[in-house]
């Protein structure tokens, strides 16, 4: 880990009110119950019995995204009436895949059977530096030998939360909350699975419920890695950045590691303090020992670089995590944004088709459709129209699996989709946590339904903590605008351009010449 002395700290500011940076029923009753009907939720949680073979692990990946491009073929028509019939088509379809991919290998090294014990199975870190479906092939084995044992239970729900983020697929989330449920019915309030309550609310956007479940996890043991950067996870999401500041000194004082590295080092981003987020990360990846952490570390390392504006740290970064693991989905997704923005259009398109063709979720979705509306070729429109539904497609999915993706939506729909609706999403979202992110995405749904001066306060907002993000500053020079303030107008779109002039293929450009027509009226 980074050393934790005070000549290794970067200096603090007189300023700076921010910490000196320092890389550095019965139970028994229960437990007859869970063992009953242990290899039945093993089985409904992903495996297959012995006399059953399961396809390829990439199979089933590619049989789960052409069904949700299948469901999507149509989504350019749907109607919102028809979405909600639609997720449960997803649902379905998606969750048999994912049961199918639960229990297969996918023949890379990784934890095997023999690494399982009774005691507690595979930690989340060790699966988190091997082979997840591997990983996760032999928890399930374990605990039907061992349908009692409470941490490995405990493990796999955790597991279950972590491929649903990699393979893209929420469906996995109940199957997450399943084991983990069954773990605190063995062991009530044990601290592994409370933080795994925590994780899963987090990955469903339920961040009042991830911080619940983190301080109960807390509670039972103060050191718990996961509930702390779970705890920093949801102060930050619900917008509590003062707050999310003392966790992050309150994690980095007793579990120091690169999971609280590269939160502390966001908290700071925020907080418009890129500086101390860079030093922070580069001590992080110093110390990064695996090819997991080093693919993780370089790629926050890239986003913080193309958030800059630094397209050749950026593509640096993002080389250095793929070197690491080259089939690391944020870090390949990273890349083609930042080959876009440096200008190469066609390793941006190629970059990003390959990203949704294995996983098709918002962000390169909606990315890729931009591209393709820029680009402007024979074909392009519809192509970009085929991406915008498959957004549609995976709410639907998300939703389904217990996921609030409102944000997604809302986001999504205000440039490429039903306006009412990404209103509607945004003021959900709002009413739930009131972060930068939800003030934009509100600020931006007010302003395409034609809401301007409801709009401001809330873009305003969105800019207020010092995070410097080149959309943000776009959309509220649009705003202002809009509501006549040339001048704000100019410097914000300035703003925007300076900072990060590729932040996006068509709002860079409507940016471009809303600021030309404003220099002219000058």
């Amino acid at each position: 880990m980074p050393p934790r002395t005070t000549d290794s700290a970067p200096e603090k500011r007189d300023d700076d009110s921010a910490p000196t940076a320092r890389p550095r029923p019965d139970h028994e009753r229960a437990a007859e119950a869970s063992e009953a009907g242990a290899e039945h939720a093993v089985d409904e949680s992903g495996s297959r019995s012995d006399s059953e073979s399961a396809p390829p692990a990439g199979e089933v990946v590619d049989q789960r995204v052409a069904a949700l491009r299948r469901t999507a073929d149509g989504a350019r028509r749907w109607r919102a009436a028809h979405l909600a019939g639609c997720a449960a088509l997803l649902a379905v379809a998606l969750t048999g895949g994912a049961i199918a991919f639960g229990g297969a290998g996918n023949g890379r090294a990784g934890a095997d059977a023999a690494a399982v014990s009774a005691a507690g199975a595979l930690s989340p870190g060790a699966l988190a530096r091997g082979d997840l479906d591997s990983g996760i092939a032999s928890l399930q084995k374990h605990l039907r030998a061992q349908p009692r044992d409470f941490g490995s239970w405990a493990t796999l729900g955790v597991a279950y939360v972590e491929q649903a983020r990699t393979k893209g697929d929420p469906s996995r989330y109940p199957q997450a909350e399943r084991a983990l449920k069954r773990s605190l019915a063995l062991e009530p309030g044990n601290d592994p699975a409370l933080a795994g309550r925590a994780a899963l609310a987090a990955a469903r956007h339920d961040f009042p419920g991830a911080l619940k479940y983190a301080d109960r996890a807390l509670e039972q043991n103060p050191y718990n890695e996961r509930a702390l950067c779970t705890r920093i996870d949801a102060l930050v999401e619900l917008g509590r950045y003062g707050d999310a500041e003392k966790a992050a000194d309150t994690a980095d004082d007793r579990r120091p590691g690169i999971p609280v590295f590269t939160r502390y080092a966001y908290v700071r981003e925020l907080r418009g303090d890129v500086r101390t987020a860079r030093e922070v990360l580069e001590r992080a990846l110093d110390s990064a020992d695996s090819p997991a952490d080093v693919a993780y570390v370089a790629t926050a390392l890239g986003q913080l670089a193309w958030n800059q504006g630094n397209y050749k740290a950026a593509l640096d970064g993002y080389a250095r995590a793929l070197a690491a693991d080259d089939s690391y989905l944020p870090a390949l997704e990273g890349r083609a944004r930042a080959e876009a923005a440096d200008g190469d259009r066609t390793a941006a398109v190629k970059g990003l088709e390959q990203v949704v063709a294995r996983f098709p979720l918002p962000g390169p979705l909606v990315a890729l459709g931009e591209l393709y509306e820029d680009r402007g070729g024979d074909g392009d429109r519809a192509k970009a129209g085929d991406q915008y539904a498959l957004v549609d497609a995976w709410t639907a999915l998300a939703r389904a699996g217990g996921v609030n993706a409102d944000l997604d939506s809302a986001m999504a729909a205000a440039d490429h989709g039903d306006k009412k609706e990404a209103l509607r999403a945004a003021r959900a979202e709002w009413d739930r946590r009131h972060s930068v992110h939800t003030a934009d995405a509100l600020a931006w749904a007010l302003h395409v339904n034609g809401r301007d001066e409801e709009a401001l306060p809330y873009a305003r907002r969105a800019t207020a903590t010092g995070y410097r993000n080149a959309a943000f500053f776009f959309h509220r020079g649009i705003i202002e605008r809009a509501t006549g303030d040339e001048r704000e107008a100019r410097d914000h779109l300035k703003a925007a351009l300076d900072l990060n002039p590729g932040f996006s293929p068509l709002g860079a450009r409507e940016a471009r010449t809303a600021l030309k027509d404003l220099e002219k009226n000058r």
